[in-house]
């Protein structure tokens, strides 16, 4: 098997209840090596000892160092992932992790920001909103959730609001609850601004719409929710890796991620749902068949790189940078 490089080693100096269903973990080396950067955005995987990796983005701010901060909601539908850090992890424990990356960055030199947020979906948005606010930049936020005792950060949010940084929080089961307007938050914003949103699937359907007309270069999502599941489709082609020099087949049905596990190899992985980017590889020769929700459509239509763990080839031979 082979063993990813640069894994941080990182221990739970402590916990605390953001939220009905939220915690937040505050993250520090355990083996006394620098911790690596981050910027407004970006997520780190923790590989949980269930065997499981998850991402979580950092709400600490980004110049912080010697310290992670990542919130988890625990998910009534959880396949494991936030059920155990919930139950399993504790001050004192130490869990590996990926270093930092950021597929959700922060445009600083925007006129203005449009921030819309869906329950734990704040949390790479709170980064950002820390950003600007220490950049004095202007921004507004929408932030949808259930109830307000389900909303984490809101005592945070509002420290940082003025009178160029705006918070609109929608709770819809309570009462009084007022249907946001997103075509009508598009169309008020100033001319420049960049649009940004993270949430549930339902949140971010009306947020493509209505942002259907905006250049795209000025919008921006993240996505933790899978589009759809792996179809039998996928599959049926050869794979060849160019640095090992290897090459196998992946049937009908499978992923690339578990073929190249089958075989002892060990690429890096989180969500395994297209929705993270955490098993990016660069595409050598071939046509993938793009099923994931990390690349915008002009990244797959240039066919550079793929997310090995929803995503096929379309073509019988198909090489990547492994």
């Amino acid at each position: 098997m082979k063993h990813e490089p640069d894994l941080l080693e990182l221990q739970v100096l402590s916990i605390r209840q953001e939220a009905a269903h939220v915690i937040s973990l505050e993250l520090g080396s355990a083996s006394g090596r620098a911790l690596p950067s981050f910027s407004a955005g970006a997520h780190i995987d923790l590989l949980l000892s269930n065997g499981m990796s998850r991402s979580y983005s950092l709400i600490n701010p980004q110049g912080e160092a010697g310290r992670y901060v990542v919130a988890v909601a625990l998910d009534r539908n959880s396949r494991g992932g936030s059920q155990y850090v919930h139950s399993a992890l504790s001050a004192g424990a130490v869990i590996l992790a990926r270093p930092p990356r950021n597929r959700f960055p922060l445009h600083e030199g925007a006129p203005h920001s449009v921030f819309i947020a869906g329950g734990i979906g704040i949390t790479p948005i709170l980064c950002m909103a820390r950003r600007l606010a220490e950049l004095g930049k202007s921004w507004q936020l929408l932030y949808c959730a259930r109830k307000r005792s389900y909303a984490p950060f809101l005592d945070e949010l509002e420290a940082l609001s003025g009178p160029c940084r705006a918070i609109d929080c929608r709770f819809n089961e309570e009462p009084g609850y007022d249907a946001p307007d997103f075509g009508a938050i598009v169309a008020g914003a100033p001319s420049g601004a960049h649009f940004y949103a993270c949430g549930p699937s339902s949140l971010m359907e009306a947020f493509t719409c209505a942002t259907a007309n905006v250049d795209k270069s000025r919008v921006h999502t993240e996505i933790f929710e899978p589009v759809e599941p792996v179809v039998s489709e996928l599959g049926g082609f050869e794979l060849r890796l160019s640095r090992s020099g290897v090459s196998l087949f992946v049937p009908q049905g499978q992923t690339i991620l578990s073929a190249l596990r089958d075989a002892g190899f060990n690429p890096p992985s989180a969500c395994e749902e297209g929705t993270c980017g955490s098993c990016e590889v660069a595409v050598v020769e071939g046509v993938p068949l793009h099923r994931d929700r990390v690349l915008s459509d002009e990244d797959k239509n240039d066919n550079a790189v793929m997310m090995i763990c929803c995503s096929g080839s379309k073509s019988p031979t198909l090489t990547i940078d492994l």
